[in-house]
């Protein structure tokens, strides 16, 4: 996978079209290729549910990008929002009797990028996942104005999920810089096969001037 559409940026979000759709591989796997090129490089899981203390996301980025613990990571400014229950945001803190700080997530993201070259910022599930009553992923990411890299893949039923996102990034202001195609067990062939020609082909006639990419297959 070529990574050149990270080039110039400094804090890029990577989102998906669903949960366990790849954006936790991707993430490292982009990190690992701007390393690669000389970049100095960080991940931010922006909001982590389903563990207590860590975030699992983080920790396989690091295995990814083959470094150890960063001091970020140390300092909590890596995975800012952790929840024990593994659901959208806004329920898994509502259990806890929380709120998510969306203000302590954009500082920590900020700290990073003054500290590296580059901040990926992976989300928790897709764009239209809650962050607060009033307030979905894509909100907050029309707000910050960070670029999106968007995950998918060739399961039934991605081609509608992925064209939802694009064109309400699209509507809301959001650029798109990229769509990775991740692999994924199991898939039809035939699916597997036209799926990224249709999401191409709506990339063009939309005017979306983002980059196809491929992630390489993990057998």
């Amino acid at each position: 996978m070529n990574a050149e559409f990270l080039k110039g940026r400094r804090v890029v979000f990577v989102s998906g079209i669903d949960t366990g759709i790849g954006k936790t591989v991707v993430t490292g796997e982009l990190a690992r290729l701007a390393m690669a090129e000389g970049r100095d490089v960080t991940t931010v899981k922006m909001v982590q549910t389903g563990n207590v203390g860590r975030s699992e996301d983080i920790e396989l980025h690091r295995r990814i990008m083959g470094v150890g613990e960063l001091p970020e990571d140390r300092e909590g400014l890596t995975a800012p929002q952790i929840f024990a229950f593994p659901g959208s945001g806004l329920l898994a803190a509502r259990l806890e009797g929380r709120r998510v700080n969306l203000g302590r997530i954009t500082r920590s993201v900020e700290e990073c990028a003054r500290r590296r070259d580059l901040v990926l910022v992976e989300s928790a599930g897709g764009l239209f996942v809650p962050l607060t009553p009033s307030k979905l992923t894509i909100d907050y990411l029309a707000e910050t104005g960070w670029p999106l890299v968007l995950v998918t893949n060739g399961r039934l039923g991605s081609i509608n999920h992925t064209l939802m996102s694009i064109e309400a990034a699209k509507n809301r202001g959001v650029e798109t810089i990229a769509v990775v195609y991740d692999w994924s067990p199991d898939v039809d062939p035939v699916i597997d096969a036209d799926t990224p020609r249709t999401i191409r082909s709506y990339l063009r006639r939309w005017g979306v001037n983002a980059t196809f990419a491929t992630m390489p297959y993990r057998g």
